[in-house]
């Protein structure tokens, strides 16, 4: 049986995340996570109150997408879910998971993501905790299996840029 492989979709708010990662799940035909649909409630309620999480708030929302992560790979399924992973720390709970890890961070200056926040509707997570994730967001380091891609472009094409990158470390797409 090949190696499980779950692909993690990082960034900050407003990057493209679920937007990017829905495509590449349908085109690797892989099951999709929505780290949103993770959060406890008093998670979203801070956030929808512009109130940024704390790290003590972090953990049990990270552990719990660890953890889904974990029982896709005990079924043997590779996944794709998305987390906006800011913190080196965070990107540890989430490595703890079975399977292949890889992180791809979507980036893109923050001017361009708080045009996008700007244009979305129906989302908790309100433009005004924008500087606080970038503040917060520490690169991806040598030890880490990941790669950034560029978000200048449209969703499609950016899929494909991550499933470029992706073939290029030796995962079939």
């Amino acid at each position: 049986m090949a190696e499980v492989q779950h692909l993690v979709v990082m960034g900050v708010a407003g990057s493209g995340k679920t937007t990017v990662a829905r495509i590449l799940a349908d085109r690797l035909a892989r099951p999709l996570g929505e780290a949103d649909e993770f959060h406890p409630p008093e998670n979203v309620a801070k956030m929808a109150a512009g109130t940024p999480l704390t790290d003590d708030d972090r953990w049990p929302w990270l552990r719990a997408i660890r953890d889904w992560l974990t029982a896709h790979a005990r079924e043997g399924q590779s996944t794709v879910v998305t987390c906006s992973a800011l913190k080196v720390g965070y990107r540890d709970v989430l490595r703890e998971a079975q399977g292949r890890v890889q992180f791809a961070h979507l980036a893109a200056p923050e001017a361009l993501i708080e045009d996008r926040m700007g244009l979305r509707t129906g989302h908790f997570m309100p433009p005004e905790l924008l500087p606080s994730q970038y503040r917060t967001l520490e690169p991806l380091t040598d030890a880490e299996d990941g790669f950034v891609v560029s978000v200048d472009v449209p969703p499609e094409a950016v899929a494909q840029r991550v499933l470029d990158a992706l073939a290029t470390r030796g995962v079939p797409s």
